[in-house]
């Protein structure tokens, strides 16, 4: 992706969780050497728990097809999860645009809470994990939706409308992406960690390449240890 389009999705995207009176933190808004100086005087946690921005068309080219804008607002870390107190959890803020899928992927730690916050329907596509950790097409799939269970069939299409959630165990794998519309998306889940527990079903980036034809407005999380330290 080239940094001016990363620059333009990024004030586009802003507009668009304003418009449901939703306000990002601070840190949402600083260039790249005010929020050096953060964390270099009293903001580490920015980048060692890679809060913030978060733009990717998973390494394919075709953002508009593939991909998904996100905002780490808040996330602890697995020395919290090992000592079993202290930020054990994480929030995020998403984007999906119409038919803009985010690819069929699963977690080995993370459960999450997926939140249609408003704007259009949000479909899911669930399957269970098979017993080597691959996409189980057959076996029928049970989740949690706002806090009944729901049973279909591996598959099967789940549609959220504004105000609905579901809960995702790890042993769901699930792609998802706005219908009708675009739709601003929730995710409130255990400690995150975006380096190691995203396991996608076919081969693609979890973040993405970036072509530098002008400054970047903000930094990406995946901009943090080249710029950041």
């Amino acid at each position: 992706m080239k940094r001016s389009e990363i620059n333009e999705i990024i004030r586009d995207s802003d507009a668009f969780i304003r418009s449901f009176g939703f306000i990002l933190p601070p840190y949402a808004y600083y260039g790249p050497d005010a929020l050096k100086q953060h964390v270099i005087t009293d903001s580490a946690m920015i980048r060692d728990h890679m809060l913030g921005w978060d733009i990717t068309d998973f390494g394919q080219g075709r953002f508009d097809k593939l991909g998904l804008v996100l905002f780490t607002i808040r996330n602890g870390d697995n020395a919290n999860v090992r000592r079993g107190k202290g930020m054990l959890y994480a929030e995020k803020l998403l984007i999906s645009a119409e038919n803009q899928v985010t690819p069929m992927h699963r977690h080995n730690l993370k459960t999450e809470d997926i939140i249609n916050r408003g704007g259009a329907t949000l479909a899911l596509q669930l399957n269970k994990v098979a017993a080597d950790g691959s996409v189980d097409d057959n076996a029928p799939v049970r989740v949690r939706t706002d806090g009944r269970w729901r049973e279909m069939a591996g598959g099967d299409l789940l549609r959220l409308m504004p105000g609905e959630s579901v809960t995702l165990e790890t042993d769901i794998w699930h792609a998802f992406w706005g219908e009708g519309g675009r739709v601003l998306i929730g995710e409130v889940s255990n400690v995150n960690d975006d380096r190691t527990d995203n396991l996608f079903r076919d081969p693609v980036g979890r973040f993405s390449e970036i072509e530098e034809d002008e400054a970047p407005l903000h930094l990406l999380v995946s901009d943090y240890d080249e710029h950041l330290g």
